[in-house]
């Protein structure tokens, strides 16, 4: 039986792109209304200021989140009983300069598991794509791995191009699920820097995959928050928690919302910031019929993910 490889995803660098304001099209607009029905989006809890916001954001996203994938080299790892090939993964966001890029590896069962797995669901939508069959010999001769580089990174290509597909969570995984594994096992076992590092790699390529659905980072950036706190980069980790809490308060995720408060007001006093209005937020939410789940602390919520 082979052994899997242990993840690993790699940034190279950040920063923000810059996309150019144009006027919303009709079909945009239908597009928005979808998004809306998708993820549950509560109208109701928000001020005109901050639906306004919200818009602005999700349309900002319908122009901007197109993505590209590459594989652009591969390699052999040989163990004691196994032999195989991992490719480099990267996904691109198109449109402008894309510096935040991360590469991850995976294997040709990887990528099977992948289809195997979005057939069960999406067998009409898929009757045209070909999943890059294996071949008995030569597997390791470079002609081969680098014809196999161009059917996979094509296999993702029409993947990405069927909109029920790029949005499920088999698709979404595939990019993800190893690497946030592997941080959340850091995490459970204390190597903060290590797990905050695969974090904030996995939650890039999260942010490229899910502009449709903000809240599936959410996760991410309560783990990368605790992972900062327990470095005791408490400014950071203030700053991850202002940028999940407009989210978590819009989308109404209660199991969340106490936590993440908790942490954002404990937070502020260390570093000796105002923070009234979170404490009584705070209080409204432990106040509320959901608010037993408020009891848990962010760090308990966080390492019950991936067990």
């Amino acid at each position: 039986m082979e052994e899997e490889p242990e993840p690993h995803a790699t940034m190279t660098a950040t920063a923000k792109d810059t996309v150019s304001s144009e006027q919303s099209s009709p079909q945009q607009e239908a597009f928005f209304n979808n998004e809306e029905a998708d993820v549950g989006f509560s109208a109701s809890c928000l001020t005109t200021a901050e639906l306004q916001q919200h818009w602005r954001a999700v349309k900002q996203e319908f122009r901007s989140i197109k993505l590209l994938f590459d594989i652009p080299s591969a390699r052999i790892r040989e163990q004691t009983v196994s032999k195989y090939v991992v490719y480099q993964i990267v996904v691109i966001r198109s449109g402008s300069y894309d510096c935040e890029r991360v590469t991850i590896e995976r294997r040709y069962s990887d990528f099977l598991h992948l289809h195997q797995e979005l057939l069960l669901d999406f067998s009409e939508e898929m009757e045209d794509i070909v999943m890059p069959k294996k071949k008995m010999t030569g597997n390791f001769s470079e002609e081969n791995i680098a014809e196999r580089r161009v059917a996979l990174r094509d296999y993702l290509t029409q993947l990405y191009s069927l909109r029920i597909v790029r949005k499920s969570h088999a698709f979404q995984a595939f990019f993800t699920h190893q690497e946030l594994k592997a941080a959340y096992n850091l995490l459970r076992g204390g190597r903060f820097s290590r797990a905050l590092e695969d974090l904030q790699a996995a939650l890039i390529l999260q942010e490229k995959l899910s502009s449709h659905n903000p809240t599936l980072v959410i996760p991410t950036l309560c783990a990368i928050l605790v992972c900062q706190r327990d470095l005791e980069d408490f400014d950071a980790a203030f700053q991850t928690g202002r940028r999940a809490l407009p989210t978590v308060r819009r989308y109404e995720l209660r199991q969340y919302h106490g936590p993440l408060l908790e942490a954002l007001v404990d937070l502020g006093y260390s570093l000796e910031l105002p923070v009234a209005q979170l404490q009584d937020e705070l209080t409204r939410v432990r106040d509320a019929p959901h608010g037993q789940a408020s009891l848990v602390s962010l760090k308990e919520l966080v390492v019950q993910e991936f067990v």
